[in-house]
C-alpha cells in the first residue's frame, strides 16, 4: 500500500475521531447500552493505532516493527488524552473522563497485539507491499 495512501487514511479517521469526540452530545444519538462509549473509544485507538503504525513503518523504512509500534501507541495515547482534555476545559457538552483514557490505551494495546500477530504470520508484508 503505498505510503501517501495510508497517511490519507490516517489523518481522515484521527479527523473523524476528533470530530466526533468534539461535536456536541445532543448531536449524536443515543444509546442505551451501558459502556458503549467505552467500547467505542476502544474501537476507535485500535484503528487510530494500526493505521498510524502502517504509516510510521512505511515513513522509517527499517525491518522492525517496534520503533513504528512505540510511535503509533504513543501518539494514540497523547491524542487521545488531548482530546479528553479539550472536552474537558473547551466544549460545554462534554466533560473528561479518565475512563476514556483507559478505554483508549485498551484499543492501542489490542492493536499493538494485533501487529504483532500479524507479523508473526507474515500478514503485514501484504498490506504493506509496495
Amino acid at each position: 500500500m503505498p505510503k501517501n495512501l495510508i497517511f490519507l487514511i490516517a489523518l481522515i479517521w484521527t479527523g473523524t475521531v476528533a470530530y466526533l469526540c468534539l461535536v456536541q452530545s445532543n448531536d449524536l444519538p443515543r444509546i442505551s447500552i451501558p459502556n458503549f462509549d467505552k467500547c467505542v473509544h476502544t474501537f476507535f485507538h485500535f484503528v487510530f493505532t494500526f493505521v498510524w503504525f502502517l504509516f510510521f513503518s512505511k515513513q522509517l523504512k527499517i525491518d522492525s516493527i517496534l520503533k513504528p509500534l512505540l510511535y503509533s501507541l504513543l501518539f494514540s495515547f497523547l491524542f487521545g488524552v488531548t482530546i479528553e482534555l479539550i472536552q474537558q476545559f473547551e466544549t460545554t457538552t462534554r466533560s473528561g473522563d479518565v475512563l476514556d483514557v483507559v478505554a483508549n490505551l485498551i484499543g492501542a494495546t489490542l492493536a499493538v497485539f494485533a501487529v504483532i500477530l500479524f507479523n508473526k504470520y507474515n500478514i503485514l508484508k501484504i498490506i504493506l507491499k509496495n
